[in-house]
């Protein structure tokens, strides 16, 4: 059956600038790697924004590997936006793959992961778009079953898969490395030897680590060989605008030491493994080379624990810190702290502490198996003090199963005492505790949300007078987020009834719509409060064996009624959880003293730009268009593509000083977006000579779709001389939908000339700029090229590339 690819240019066009941050819905990411010609059509839906979605690993693990399998293709999707939705509709278009263009319709496999709970409406929303049923029952049966394809879902929300059933097919129990690969390379061969949609998904539910509706039981798939892998950094693709967590991230180690009793991933992700020294050094090099990211975040649940972190990061700075690459440590518990690591970690970039408190009262923190101490704190403080460090932020949590307490005042006692000592204001966020499946609290009852209300009002007004700046999480969402992750089959009657009055991207405060929530909660009162309290009897999520044993769950559950500790997690530990055994086993990392002396000096280089300095500056002056997908790049984005590719081609360049050093990049005239251009230009400073013509040709190599460099000069600014930005100089642009019709228009005038073409054509979406023109010297009333005003300025050192009809068309238009 043919399929009706979504071309994203042609069907939607100018109609993308009409809702917000068009670059979510494009694609044209550098690196893609879904292929239409695949036998088996697979892809990874992640239901919030791109920007979020681009930042989760789980999502990148699964379409960097799914794509290097033969015959099979994984796409992406994310939730869209309202607006995005409204405007699929209005033209009558299905929801569909970024890289490809493949309506989600038309996939064999369609799967999601969720990590929020409040994502699932969002997850609705992915689905009705793209014209597939909401409902797993409507997608099964009848002549049309195998128009659909399988929905699976995975993540860490389906430790309790029941309040999700009804919408989705199969639930992967676990990690992906475990076997999810394998299932599909399976279900690839079974759809070329003919099996049906039935047929592949009986093969699913037959996996050990799948639960589907109505099977008694499914056991959590673990990687053992997480730390033994050979590198395999996610790092495609690249995003084409600013995301959340716009770095490079190195899962140095899965799984945490720390038996934390509220924390459900610290018990979902046991054991704990962690990848060699060699292993991070090589995918810090893939994201650095191939991704071209500066900031690398080495993420894991407690990166502190990860062994000799003093000793790795100050490898990591050896190899890659002239290059201006920054680390960072994510998770960091206090207790791991130390000031020589948080020198190393700041060499390149310095930002903010971040300090985990949970509960301020030492009790209560042993009843958490959790060491905060305020002095321990307040040591860190003063001494990061010292080295430049300034903004410093807490995260408390209220509501945990503890004695009868008086958490707020213990909360800003701790708050105003930390201040006094540090002399500084803080950043304080306080959320409400929700239990959670497969962890020591999972029978805890859960703080209402007026109570929990009341004590946050309480925090907000005590600390923001004294100067700090208080976040707090909105307790009706957490009561949410409690319903779905602790109930059954009927929460799913709720998030439909929810999804139907419009509810998606519940996360956002801009989206969340309270008052149909509250709608909702008031029709199901009694299985509300059902969920929110105490439970005693059979849990819902028994089906899923996790690995830790119900019994050792429950004797934590006793020993933080007596605020008891339980010790990290070690290979002979004197506490067994049942997680351990057979091939599962906790793996520490060993470096050995060679490692560190030469960390990977046969793989990485040194860099030009580690050379002595010339005091001299040379800088490229480059020309480039912008058409097609290029049309929704914003400036900023446009700024953050270049930088990011001249690392990845290697151009030496040249950053400014300071804790947050940035490339001297800058665009002469920035573009509104949806406007196509002939001839932008911009300029980058270099540390030593690259030739014009070698500068395009890596630069073209490594660009995302829509953009093309045509042009490139290098110019030596000697030492001593003025040195003039591309704005400084800036006369006006060349105008026109065709370049038989060229309008040269000075830089002041240029705004009255794109109102006049809105006025005309109603959008941007089509006109043209040919050219950006600099001062002419000799005739203030016209504009000369760019590269002949620099040549003036400035001896030419390097060739020109790409000499042609853009150089001619500039220079002919005035």
């Amino acid at each position: 059956m043919a399929i009706n690819y979504i071309n994203v240019e042609k069907d939607l066009g100018r109609f993308l600038l009409g809702v917000e941050k068009p670059g979510r819905y494009t694609g044209g990411e550098y690196g893609r790697l879904a292929k239409r010609d695949a036998d088996f059509q697979t892809a990874i839906a992640f239901p919030d924004l791109y920007e979020i979605g681009m930042s989760n690993q789980a999502m990148r693990i699964l379409y960097n590997r799914l794509n290097a399998i033969f015959g099979i293709s994984c796409d992406r999707v994310f939730a869209p936006a309202p607006d995005f939705e409204a405007l699929l509709r209005s033209r009558d278009l299905p929801l569909y793959g970024l890289d490809t263009g493949i309506p989600l319709g038309n996939l064999d496999l369609l799967l999601f992961t969720l990590g929020y709970e409040l994502g699932i409406t969002s997850v609705l929303s992915i689905l009705d778009s793209a014209g597939i049923p909401i409902h797993a029952s409507d997608r099964m049966g009848g002549a049309g079953e195998g128009d659909y394809p399988v929905v699976i879902m995975g993540g860490p929300c389906v430790s309790n898969p029941l309040p999700y059933a009804p919408f989705i097919d199969a639930f992967w129990i676990g990690e992906a490395e475990a076997g999810f690969f394998k299932l599909t390379e399976e279900l690839r061969d079974r759809k070329r030897a003919g099996q049906t949609r039935a047929e592949l998904l009986a093969h699913i539910a037959s996996h050990p680590s799948v639960w589907v509706t109505g099977k008694e039981s499914a056991v959590r798939a673990i990687d053992t060989n997480f730390a033994d892998r050979s590198p395999a950094a996610a790092v495609f693709p690249v995003p084409s605008m600013k995301v959340v967590q716009h770095h490079g991230a190195v899962e140095i180690m899965r799984g945490c030491p720390n038996g934390c009793r509220f924390c459900h991933a610290g018990y979902w992700y046991r054991p704990m493994r962690q990848k060699s020294a060699e292993t991070i050094k090589a995918e810090v090099s893939d994201f650095i080379k191939i991704g071209g990211y500066r900031e690398i975040s080495l993420s894991s649940l407690s990166s502190g624990d990860y062994s000799h972190i003093d000793s790795l990061v100050e490898s990591l700075n050896t190899a890659f810190g002239s290059r201006h690459i920054s680390f960072q440590l994510p998770s960091l518990k206090v207790s791991t702290f130390s000031l020589p690591l948080l020198e190393k970690i700041s060499e390149v970039r310095r930002s903010g502490l971040t300090f985990a408190v949970e509960t301020p009262e030492e009790f209560w923190q042993h009843a958490i198996n959790k060491e905060v101490s305020l002095q321990s704190v307040v040591s860190i403080i003063r001494e990061a003090k010292k080295q430049g460090w300034r903004g410093v932020k807490f995260y408390f949590m209220i509501g945990l199963p503890l004695e009868e307490l008086n958490e707020e005042e213990a909360i800003v006692d701790f708050i105003l005492r930390a201040a006094k000592e540090t002399n500084m204001n803080f950043n304080v966020n306080v959320g409400t505790f929700v239990p959670k499946p497969h962890t020591p609290y999972q029978r805890a009852g859960q703080l209402d949300e007026e109570t929990a209300g009341k004590k946050l009002k309480f925090i907000r007004e005590k600390l923001k007078s004294r100067g700090h700046k208080v976040g707090v999480q909105d307790p009706f969402v957490s009561v949410i987020e409690g319903l779905i992750s602790r109930g059954d089959t009927r929460s799913g009657a709720l998030i439909e009834e929810a999804w139907k009055k419009g509810c998606r991207l519940d996360a956002w405060t801009e989206f969340f719509k309270r008052d149909a929530w509250k709608e909702i909660f008031e029709i199901y009162g009694d299985y509300v409060s059902e969920i929110m309290g105490p439970k005693i009897q059979d849990l819902p999520w028994d089906c899923i064996k996790p690995g830790t044993g119900s019994h050792y769950l429950e004797n934590e559950a006793g020993k933080s009624k007596s605020a008891e500790f339980t010790l990290p997690c070690i290979e002979k530990c004197t506490h067994p959880c049942g997680i351990c055994g057979g091939n599962n086993k906790i793996v520490h990392n060993i470096i050995h003293d060679d490692d560190l002396l030469y960390p990977i000096s046969e793989k990485i280089q040194e860099n030009p730009s580690s050379a002595a300095k010339n005091p001299s500056t040379y800088k490229i002056i480059f020309s480039f268009s912008k058409s097609g997908l290029g049309l929704f790049y914003s400036h900023l984005t446009l700024i953050e593509m270049l930088s990011m590719a001249m690392v990845r081609a290697e151009i030496p360049v040249s950053y400014t000083g300071g804790f947050n050093p940035l490339p001297h990049l800058e665009i002469a005239s920035p573009l509104a977006m949806g406007i196509a251009a002939d001839g932008e230009i911009a300029a980058i400073e270099t540390q030593c000579f690259l030739n014009g013509e070698e500068f395009m040709a890596r630069m073209n190599k490594v660009l995302p779709e829509g953009i093309i460099i045509h042009e490139a000069m290098n110019f030596l600014v000697p030492s001593g001389t003025k040195k003039y930005s591309l704005s400084a100089l800036l006369w006006g642009g060349v105008y026109g939908p065709r370049a038989d019709s060229a309008e040269a228009v000075s830089f002041e005038d240029e705004k009255k000339y794109r109102l006049d073409h809105i006025e005309k054509e109603g959008s941007l979406y089509g006109m043209k700029r040919l050219g950006v023109l600099a001062k002419n010297q000799d005739d203030p009333a016209k504009g000369v090229p760019y590269f002949e005003a620099f040549k003036k300025l400035y001896p030419e050192t390097g060739g020109q590339g790409g000499q042609g009809i853009r150089t001619t068309l500039i220079e002919s238009s005035p």
